[in-house]
């Protein structure tokens, strides 16, 4: 699976969502792979920090942005406002 599958199922599913709503990992995942989703969770973090830094997504900790570059353990995943 490339970079640009898993950016547009995070695209897709935020924008899906709508604005001030925000949407997890397990569930880009999924989408991407039904029965193996959990092997797919390192590439959609890898994923959401690259389009955090493209400008184009938070990252939410606590439902606070968090730096991109540096974050770890429950995140999710929001458009940018």
């Amino acid at each position: 699976m490339n970079d640009d599958t898993v950016d547009t199922a995070i695209l897709t599913l935020v924008k899906a969502r709508g604005a001030g709503k925000s949407i997890s990992p397990a569930e880009v995942a999924q989408s991407l792979d039904a029965e193996n989703w959990r092997g797919r969770l390192a590439a959609v973090k890898i994923s959401a920090a690259r389009l955090a830094q493209a400008g184009a997504v938070n990252i939410l900790r606590k439902g606070k942005p968090v730096e991109p570059t540096d974050f770890k353990g429950v995140y999710r995943i929001a458009l940018k406002s």
